[in-house]
């Protein structure tokens, strides 16, 4: 498992996770609730549900696709082989489009509008992240990586 070089901004994330940690954990166990709700429906929480346990599934089968090549951020040094198979076969960022659906379940289930923002941040700041590595793997892999990205799309 490989960690790449961290933003100076990353601390950052850690207050915005704890808060969306409290939201839901709030609508769970009836504690006191940050926003409000914006619609009831047992079947959107049931498809968030679903969504959910695919974007786990999908995160998991992402994981073990990885194999021993794993890493977070961007490591221009030591890249490893191109993984194209498993769910990179699918996807070629598997791991973020597993935590969108993931985000977008949990606003299903929870309806709350904080969770909203949180969804659209997610999608904007996971997409940025991407073309972000993209660039790198253009750099570190060339040809190879353009030829893939050609069979196979950027989410689903």
């Amino acid at each position: 498992m490989k960690f790449g070089q961290k933003d100076k901004k990353d601390f950052l994330i850690i207050p915005f996770v704890l808060l969306f940690f409290y939201i839901v954990f709030s609508s769970v166990f009836n504690l006191p609730k940050l926003g409000t709700e914006l619609f009831r429906n047992e079947i959107v929480r049931w498809f968030g549900v679903v969504l959910c346990m695919i974007g786990l599934t999908f995160f998991l089968l992402t994981l073990i696709s990885f194999s021993k090549s794993f890493r977070v951020g961007i490591d221009e040094e030591q890249p490893g082989p191109l993984i194209t198979t498993g769910t990179f076969a699918i996807s070629r960022n598997p791991i973020y489009t597993a935590l969108g659906i993931i985000l977008l379940g949990i606003f299903l289930i929870f309806s709350n509008w904080i969770l909203l923002l949180y969804l659209i941040a997610g999608i904007w700041l996971f997409n940025r992240q991407i073309h972000r590595e993209e660039n790198s793997l253009k750099k570190v892999y060339g040809e190879e990586y353009m030829e893939y990205c050609k069979k196979v799309r950027r989410y689903f």
